[in-house]
């Protein structure tokens, strides 16, 4: 599900995965993958996947105590297994391993580096348009190479 909006605040991301658990209301658990970004450790997302979970714990005061008072503490909450959402946070410094990050540079090769937008709303669109052919097209599952080999230095 692709959303697209002019900021990439703590409020969006978690509209945006607000949005994705009530359209898809039969999933019964989430395995989301997310950067370290302090947005993907909100206080408020914390809040979202409590009372998903059904979790009555006390969550704390951000910034001073319990779960919400840092972000590491916030992103081990998230990534709590029994949750009904539960968060994976890449490595940081790892880009390689973030899929989206090898999604954007497709896009960006095959639409924005020699793209013609007359707007911000052109843009919005014709990214939309691609995600859904990108979608309907071209996607495919991920095949993992790696074979778990140490690496050379």
């Amino acid at each position: 599900m692709a959303t697209s909006g002019p900021t990439r605040n703590e409020a969006d991301y978690l509209a945006h995965i607000q949005r994705l658990v009530n359209e898809n209301p039969d999933v019964k658990r989430w395995h989301i993958v997310a950067d370290n970004l302090n947005t993907h450790c909100s206080e408020s997302l914390v809040r979202f996947v409590a009372a998903e979970s059904n979790c009555h714990l006390e969550l704390g005061v951000k910034g001073l105590c319990g779960i919400l008072e840092s972000m590491p503490s916030r992103a081990a909450f998230l990534s709590d297994p029994t949750h009904r959402i539960v968060f994976y946070y890449t490595p940081k410094h790892a880009s390689w391993l973030n899929q989206i990050e090898i999604w954007f540079s497709i896009l960006a090769r095959k639409l924005l580096k020699k793209g013609s937008f007359i707007s911000v709303d052109d843009l919005r669109n014709k990214v939309m348009r691609f995600i859904t052919d990108y979608n309907a097209t071209m996607a495919k599952p991920f095949k993992w190479t790696y074979g778990g080999k140490a690496l050379s230095v």
